[in-house]
């Protein structure tokens, strides 16, 4: 199973490497590793996915709990949440494929962010089933690039994972 962690740092220098280094001394995998400050510039929330059964995230969260410069862990995965990734994905484009890129662009409520001569990029967000049709859709068109940020996840409604 997936496991979707928001996790409250010290916003200091190494953390990140710090959390990275604990998953890969432990061999677990990260899925997915998305990073930034909160509205607080001493605190930065880190969404991290990671596989495994129950045991593994009980191992995975006490690690975590040990490290000096973490704050506060939350497993959303079974809470009300909303989740999103974003993409940029450039496709090649010749004059004939434009406007069924930019269909395929409109049903997905993706932007085009840049329009090249021979190339068109696209930004989109939205859920992870969401970001792979999109890119399912678009790779008959040949795929030259494409950046995915990972997922971040905030708690629906009251309640919040930031520390107040």
């Amino acid at each position: 199973m997936r496991h979707t962690l928001a996790v409250l740092v010290e916003n200091n220098p190494g953390v990140l490497a710090r959390v990275a280094g604990l998953f890969s001394r432990r061999g677990f995998n990260i899925d997915s590793l998305a990073v930034g400050r909160t509205d607080d510039p001493a605190i930065s929330r880190m969404t991290i996915v990671v596989e495994g059964d129950n045991r593994t995230l009980e191992q995975v969260t006490k690690q975590l709990h040990k490290l000096v410069d973490v704050i506060k862990i939350t497993d959303v995965t079974e809470e009300p949440h909303v989740e999103r990734e974003l993409v940029m994905v450039k496709v090649l484009a010749d004059r004939a494929a434009r406007l069924e890129i930019m269909q395929i662009a409109d049903v997905f409520r993706a932007k085009i962010v840049d329009f090249g001569p021979k190339t068109l990029t696209l930004e989109a967000t939205g859920t992870e089933e969401k970001i792979n049709a999109l890119e399912e859709a678009l790779r008959p068109y040949t795929i030259k690039e494409l950046m995915r940020t990972g997922k971040i996840a905030m708690l629906r409604g009251a309640k919040y994972t930031t520390v107040k």
